[in-house]
């Protein structure tokens, strides 16, 4: 996996003072993408041992809300392999805070089993993240008023109340 940026003290996405992680690579290409350049799978610089280390070290700083997890695309197949060892690593050594991913598909489709992003670790990522942010960014619907998303079409998934009751639960953040 490569990253495009790390982006400390981030409030731009997701509730609180945030580190938040760009993976490269995605397949979405959506139009008017405000960072076309990761969709380019080797854009960047490779995520590596130290760059996991770095995270993990300024998210532990008392500050921090959270990490969130966006792109590119965080659940192309590729990306969700070292995706899931950062939330494992979260979870184990900062299990009070809270984890945000951003995904152009759609949870209820393409993040279930046989969805075209369903792999063996989908499930483990869903399970331990806060809140997904999903569906493309579609430029006819921008609106710049809304919380944590670009167009009106996105959502703001609570994840613990959707994984517990079997279908989508949207956030209060979503008005």
């Amino acid at each position: 996996m490569y990253i495009g940026e790390i982006i400390t003290a981030d409030c731009a996405n997701g509730v609180g003072l945030r580190v938040s992680l760009f993976v490269s690579g995605c397949t979405n290409h959506c139009k008017g993408c405000f960072q076309p350049q990761t969709w380019d799978f080797e854009y960047g610089q490779p995520y590596t041992q130290e760059t996991e280390d770095y995270i993990i070290e300024e998210l532990s700083k008392d500050y921090y809300n959270g990490l969130t997890i966006l792109g590119g695309e965080p659940f192309e197949p590729s990306n969700q392999i070292e995706v899931v060892k950062l939330i494992r690593r979260v979870r184990k050594e900062l299990p009070g805070r809270d984890i945000w991913m951003y995904t152009g598909f759609k949870y209820d489709k393409d993040l279930i089993p046989g969805g075209c992003r369903y792999i063996e670790c989908t499930d483990e990522i869903l399970d331990n993240i806060d809140i997904l942010v999903d569906g493309k960014f579609v430029e006819e619907l921008r609106n710049l008023m809304l919380n944590f998303r670009g167009s009106e079409n996105q959502r703001i998934i609570d994840m613990k109340a959707t994984r517990k009751s079997g279908s989508v639960v949207l956030s209060p953040l979503n008005t």
